[in-house]
């Protein structure tokens, strides 16, 4: 009983097992079905059964399915050798993908099957001008010769090769490379459409918005690119990279609000040394230096920063302001007048940029006057018996009679000598004079204003007296109580 009972069972396994295999034949006879499909329709030769494989090719290459379309080609050729057509349709697939060696053996396959025939040496002679030209261009592009190689892309590669990767990233670099960084963007996002996972898309349209300082959007595509390859070397190191620019450049403003102002010229300088060509953002680096620069009084470093910031943009205000300041801490008062009178025609409105060339101006034209403490050889400090004292010795240096011999060089220097003492000498008129006030304010022209002694006599009498006279009496027997000259 119990040899009967495994009888059955074995029958039933040995059933089972006859159901399964037969399932799965049919499950591959199906598949096989499916998948031969065209060869077979190939195979027979038929024309309409041809025709549908050469147009679902058609059909995949307008929606861009290149691999569909050469996988398709593949299995008709591999059914059916001698199929010219699909030779000829897969080398203008693959020539339009650059894959050119490929592309050439298909076309060179077909002549075997058709020779003389005129469109395919036509479309044999355009993909060897493409190879050459895409070649061309990539040396142009390593000889730093960006707008040339940008040409032989543009004009030749993608008219012959319109869907070819490596001509449409090279395209990329050299807009990049020409900083078209907006181009840049376009044409990427052009590759990212098709393959919104190609790395090197990411990468170059990162930094296109890296360098149009739109570091979010640019951190953005970055981080896309590492959860694809965690490690791939170039993303890494534009991601990590702008890390540490905008922690270097923020560093700098904290300092610059915490009043520590020489840290934040160390920070402002590191970053600037991080990306020399990130112009959009260091314009800026190099405007706050300038600014942290006239606050410290170091006029002709703030001068050079604020160079660098309207080397790269010639119209920023804020830059001719503080160059316009900077100048006037290395007392160039006619270079801080232009600038600042610059910088108030292209903001009229802005009165803070009004008063600050109304100082320099003013500087100017105080430092275009009489240094009458120069002169006279006196500081600003001196009292006035040493104004008095300093003007006794130089009026009787100077006076025209004890200079016979180069008379008129005496007069002049006697004249300034005279109008120096006219001022100093006079409480109010030195006050004046020390607030910055027009000397044509205090009666005194250039020179001494309308002070033009005439040592020849004739005219008015204007009388110098001193206490006392000169020492040793006038000349040959000095000046009792005072002298007199004509003018």
């Amino acid at each position: 009983m119990n040899l009967a009972r495994f009888s059955m069972a074995m029958d039933g396994v040995a059933w089972r097992g006859l159901v399964y295999s037969v399932f799965i034949l049919h499950f591959v006879f199906a598949c096989q079905l499916l998948l031969l499909q065209p060869l077979v329709s190939a195979l027979d030769g038929k024309p309409g059964s041809a025709a549908e494989l050469l147009e679902r090719v058609s059909q995949s290459i307008k929606v861009k399915r290149y691999s569909e379309a050469i996988d398709d080609l593949n299995a008709a050729i591999e059914a059916d050798p001698t199929l010219s057509e699909a030779y000829f349709r897969r080398a203008s697939v693959l020539r339009q993908l650059c894959r050119y060696e490929e592309s050439e053996k298909s076309y060179e396959k077909f002549l075997e099957l058709k020779p003389g025939n005129s469109a395919a040496e036509k479309e044999l002679s355009q993909l060897r001008q493409a190879r050459s030209a895409l070649d061309t261009a990539w040396t142009l592009f390593d000889l730093g010769d960006f707008t040339k190689s940008l040409e032989y892309v543009d004009k030749v590669v993608l008219v012959f090769s319109p869907a070819c990767l490596k001509a449409k990233l090279l395209k990329v670099k050299l807009l990049l490379a020409e900083r078209d960084y907006s181009s840049a963007i376009s044409e990427s996002g052009f590759i990212l459409k098709e393959d919104e996972d190609n790395l090197e898309a990411l990468l170059l349209r990162g930094r296109a918005y890296y360098y149009l300082a739109d570091h979010d959007v640019a951190i953005r595509h970055f981080q896309k690119g590492l959860r694809l390859d965690p490690e791939h070397s170039e993303l890494k190191k534009a991601y990590f990279g702008l890390k540490n620019l905008l922690k270097k450049s923020k560093s700098a403003e904290d300092n610059v609000n915490k009043g520590k102002l020489r840290l934040a010229v160390e920070d402002f300088k590191g970053a600037l040394a991080l990306d020399p060509n990130h112009l959009a953002h260091n314009v800026h680096l190099h405007l706050a230096l300038c600014n942290v620069l006239v606050k410290l009084g170091r006029g002709k470093d703030a001068i050079t920063s604020c160079d660098e910031a309207l080397n790269i943009d010639g119209e920023l205000i804020d830059a001719l302001v503080q160059r316009g300041e900077a100048k006037l801490l290395t007392e160039d008062w006619e270079g801080a007048v232009e600038d600042l009178k610059s910088a108030a025609q292209k903001s009229p409105q802005d009165m803070n940029i009004r008063e600050a060339l109304m100082r320099a101006e003013k500087a100017l034209k105080i430092s275009q006057r009489k240094d009458w403490y120069k002169i006279l050889g006196v500081s600003k400090t001196s009292s006035m018996s040493e104004i008095k004292r300093a003007y006794k010795k130089l009026a009787l240096q100077w006076h025209p009679d004890k200079n016979v011999e180069n008379r008129e060089e005496a007069e002049a220097q006697f004249r300034e000598i005279a109008a120096a003492y006219e001022v100093l000498s006079n409480e109010e008129k030195r006050t004046r004079y020390d607030r910055g006030e027009d000397i044509e304010d205090m009666g005194m022209g250039s020179g001494g204003g309308g002070f033009h002694p005439n040592f020849g006599g004739g005219g008015q009498q204007y009388t110098f007296s001193f206490e006392g006279g000169f020492p040793g009496g006038g000349f040959g027997g000095g000046f009792p109580g005072g002298f007199e000259f004509q003018f």
